[in-house]
C-alpha cells in the first residue's frame, strides 16, 4: 500500500501515547487525528489489530464509510516486547484486514495470492533470507546468550493464551493438544522440545503448555533463546499460528501448522487447517517478499523516514548490538566522571538494573563498589596504579565531535575498556586484543574500507574543527606535519618515550629533517587556552616553517607527506589517508607494522593486520556510538553522516559560557 498524505482518525490512547509510532506513521505521510472523519477521499480510521478497544474504530468505518486502516507490529519490530525506548522498526498497515487473521482476506494475502512487486526480484529475497539468517533476527530479538540444544529433537512452538493470532488462525487451545499428540505420533522414538512463548518465561502472560504436559523424554525450553538457535537443530517444526513456523520455512524445515497461519495453506507446509481462498503456490522466496519486502513499513528512527528492510536489519542489529553490552546486574559506579559529562555518559549505558552513582574521587569509587558489590567504571584519566582488576575504563572515542571535549561539546562515541585503555601501551587493553582478533580473520574488511572511505570524503578528523589554512609549500619540499598535543594528557604520560613535549618534538623532527618543510600544528585545546603545550612563538618558528593555528586537521592532513608525531591520534588519521608515520611514542596504531616506529617497542603486539583490520577493530568493534540527535545507539556509519553535515553536537551550554570566562584554569573542564 502506497502511503499517501492523509489523515487517520484514531480512537485508543496507544496511538496519542506511544511517539514511536506516531514517528512512523508520520514519516510513512499519515496525520494522527481525533475526532470523526469528514468527507473526502483522505479520511481513514486507524484500529491498532484485533484488540477490543480497536472496536470502535472498526464501527465508526462501517457507519462513517471511511477507510479502515488496520495496524499491527511488523515482522521485524524491536528489541524487547513492550520496550518504548526502542522505536518500532516497523509496522504493518492493512486496509483489508490483517495478515494473522485468516476469517476473511487482507492485504498480505492478496499478495501472495496474487503476486506482488517484490517477487519479481527472487535474487534480493534470497539475499534477504540469507541476511536475516545470517543475522539471526526475529521480531523481538532480545540479546541472549548463544542456545545449545542438541541437534535432532522435534520442536513444538507453544503461544501465549489469549492471542488473537489462534482464533484468527481458526484454532482455538484444543489445537495445541492436537498438536502436541501429533508431534509425539508421527515422530516416535524422537525427543520433544516444547518452546514457551517469551512473554511467558517473562512471567508476563500464561501459555498452553506446562511441566505437567511433558513426557519423560521431553524438554520444556522454558529460558530465553533465539528463534534461530532454537530452530538450528529441529528435524521439523509443530506450530499452530506463531511467527517462528515462518521463520521455521526460511530456515528450511518442515512445518506442520494447526492453524491456518500467514504462511499456511500455500503448499509450503503440513495444514490442519484449509482455507479456500488460498489457490497460489508461491516458492519460498515468493512468500519472504510479500512478507517482509512488501507488506511492512521500515522505519529508520536515526534519519527519521522511512527505509528498506535491508536498511532495517542493520539499524536492528545496532540497537541489539548495544543491549549486549556488559553491565552488572547490581548495577554501576562511575568514578571521575565530570558533572557535564554524566548525562550524556548514561546514553551508552541505557539498561541498568539500578540506578547508578557517580563518585568523583576515584578512591572512594573504590570503596563504595566494594561495599554495594557494583561494577566500578573510572574515566581513564582519572586511572592509577592501585585500581582494582575488575575496574573498567571510559574514554571519548575517535569519531568524537564537531567541536572540543575542552569546550564541552558531547561525545558521540565512548569507549568501554574492561582490561585496559587504548592509549596506555605499558599493558593490555581490548583494543589490542580486537586488533589481533581482526588481523586473524575477525574483521569485516569490507565495510571498514567502506567506512574509511566515508571519513576521507566526508573529510573527518576527531574534532572536525578549525579552518583552511593559508599555505604555500616551496615546490621539491617534503611537507611533513608535526601535530601538537596536550602536554599533561595521559596519552603523553603513559605513551610518549624520550621526546614528551611538543617543543621537543619539534627538535627531533627537524633534526631528522633537516631540508623539509615543517608544518607545526598547535593542539586546538591548547590554543584555546584550556590546556597546557603552548609552544613559545620564537622557538616554533626557528623550527618550523609553517606554523597551522586554528587550522582544519583534514585540510593539512590533504597536503602532507608524512607526519611525525609523539602519540596523537592524527597519526591514525594519516593511515587512513595513505600518509606515512613516524611515531616517536607509542599510540594504539604503533608496534602493528603499519607506522615507522622509535618509540618503546610494545612486546605485546606480534599481529600484522591491514590497515582495513585495524580501522575495524578501532573505529567498528571498539567504540559504542549514540545518535546525538535520536539518542538511540547507532552505528560509526550514522555519526559519520552526522558529522559531515557539520551540525554542531549538543554541548553543556551554561558550563561552556563560564568555561570561557575562566579558560586559563584547565582543571575545571578535564
Amino acid at each position: 500500500m502506497e502511503p499517501r498524505e492523509r489523515s487517520l482518525f484514531v480512537y485508543s490512547g496507544g496511538f496519542l501515547t506511544q511517539t514511536g509510532l506516531r514517528d512512523i506513521l508520520q514519516a510513512a505521510g499519515w496525520r494522527v487525528r481525533l475526532g470523526c472523519p469528514g468527507q473526502g477521499d483522505d479520511r481513514a480510521i486507524g484500529a491498532w489489530g484485533q484488540k477490543p478497544v480497536s472496536a470502535r474504530g472498526r464501527m465508526l468505518s462501517r457507519l462513517s464509510g471511511a477507510d479502515l486502516i488496520t495496524l499491527e507490529d511488523g515482522f521485524l519490530r524491536s528489541v524487547y516486547p513492550g520496550d518504548t525506548r526502542v522505536p518500532p522498526i516497523s509496522i504493518v498497515m492493512d486496509d483489508v484486514g490483517i495478515y494473522y487473521d485468516a476469517r476473511s482476506p487482507s492485504r498480505l494475502e492478496a499478495m501472495l495470492q496474487n503476486g506482488c512487486a517484490e517477487q519479481e526480484d527472487p535474487e534480493r529475497a534470497r539475499r534477504g533470507i540469507a541476511l536475516l539468517r545470517e543475522s539471526r533476527l526475529s521480531k523481538y530479538t532480545p540479546p541472549v546468550a548463544p542456545g545449545t540444544l542438541e541437534a535432532r529433537y522435534v520442536l513444538v512452538v507453544d503461544q501465549t493464551a489469549g492471542d488473537a493470532s489462534v482464533p484468527g488462525a481458526l484454532a482455538d487451545a484444543r489445537a495445541f493438544r492436537r498438536m502436541l499428540e501429533a508431534a509425539r505420533a508421527e515422530n516416535p522414538g524422537k525427543r520433544i522440545v516444547l518452546k514457551s512463548h517469551p512473554d511467558v518465561i517473562a512471567g508476563r502472560k500464561r501459555g498452553h503448555f506446562s511441566n505437567s504436559d511433558l513426557s519423560d523424554s521431553d524438554v520444556l525450553l522454558a529460558t530465553e533463546i533465539n528463534p534461530w538457535d532454537a530452530l538450528e537443530g529441529a528435524d521439523a517444526v509443530y506450530t499452530v499460528s506463531s511467527q517462528l513456523g515462518y521463520e521455521a520455512l526460511l530456515a528450511q524445515k518442515p512445518v506442520r501448522c494447526f492453524g491456518a497461519a500467514f504462511y499456511a495453506g500455500w503448499g509450503l507446509t503440513g495444514d490442519e487447517v484449509m482455507v479456500r481462498r488460498r489457490t497460489a503456490r508461491p516458492s519460498v522466496e515468493a512468500l519472504f517478499a510479500a512478507c517482509h519486502l512488501a507488506y511492512p513499513i521500515y522505519y529508520d528512527p536515526w534519519r527519521r523516514r522511512i527505509c528498506r528492510f535491508e536498511d532495517a536489519v542493520a539499524i536492528l542489529k545496532c540497537l541489539i548490538e548495544a543491549e549486549y553490552a556488559p553491565a552488572e546486574v547490581s548495577g554501576e559506579i562511575f568514578g571521575g566522571v565530570r558533572l557535564w559529562k554524566r548525562r550524556n555518559l548514561m546514553r551508552f549505558r541505557p539498561r541498568l538494573a539500578r540506578r547508578p552513582k557517580f563518585v568523583v574521587d576515584a578512591g572512594r569509587m573504590r570503596d563504595v563498589a566494594r561495599q554495594e558489590d557494583r561494577k566500578p567504571w573510572l574515566w581513564a584519566s582519572a586511572r592509577t596504579a592501585s585500581d582494582r582488576e575488575d575496574t573498567g575504563y571510559i574514554e571519548d572515542g575517535f569519531l568524537r565531535s564537531v567541536g572540543l571535549g575542552a569546550e564541552l561539546t558531547q561525545a558521540a562515541s565512548l569507549v568501554f575498556d574492561e582490561s585496559g585503555i587504548y592509549y596506555d601501551p605499558t599493558g593490555p587493553s581490548d583494543l589490542e586484543t580486537l586488533i589481533a582478533r581482526a588481523a586473524a580473520g575477525a574483521a569485516d574488511a569490507g565495510r571498514a574500507r567502506s567506512l574509511i572511505r566515508a571519513i576521507l570524503d566526508a573529510r573527518l578528523t576527531k574534532y572536525n574543527v578549525g579552518q583552511t589554512p593559508n599555505l604555500a609549500i616551496p615546490d621539491g619540499k617534503l611537507a611533513v606535519l608535526v601535530p601538537g598535543q596536550v602536554e599533561d594528557d595521559a596519552s603523553i604520560r603513559l605513551g610518549a618515550g624520550d621526546v614528551r613535549t611538543n617543543l621537543g618534538l619539534l627538535r627531533a623532527v627537524r633534526e631528522a629533517n633537516p631540508d623539509a618543510f615543517l608544518i607545526y600544528k598547535p593542539h586546538p585545546d591548547v590554543e584555546a587556552g584550556l590546556r597546557p603545550g603552548e609552544v613559545p612563538d620564537v622557538e616554533a618558528s626557528r623550527l618550523a616553517d609553517h606554523i597551522a593555528r586554528e587550522a582544519s586537521a583534514a585540510d593539512l592532513l590533504d597536503r602532507t607527506a608524512a607526519v611525525w608525531t609523539m602519540t596523537s591520534l592524527m597519526g591514525f588519521e594519516a593511515l587512513l589517508r595513505g600518509i606515512p608515520v613516524t611515531c616517536l611514542g607509542t599510540p594504539f596504531y604503533a608496534g602493528w607494522g603499519l607506522t615507522h616506529d622509535l618509540g618503546v617497542p610494545c612486546t605485546r603486539r606480534t599481529a600484522n593486520p591491514t590497515l582495513e583490520q585495524l580501522v575495524w577493530a578501532a573505529l567498528i568493534a571498539y567504540p559504542r556510538y549514540v545518535d546525538p540527535v535520536s539518542g538511540l545507539p547507532c552505528t560509526p556509519e550514522m555519526i559519520v553522516e552526522r558529522l559531515a553535515s557539520g551540525e554542531p553536537l549538543p554541548k553543556a551550554t551554561i558550563l561552556s559560557r563560564m568555561q570561557s570566562m575562566f579558560a586559563g584554569q584547565s582543571w575545571l573542564w578535564r
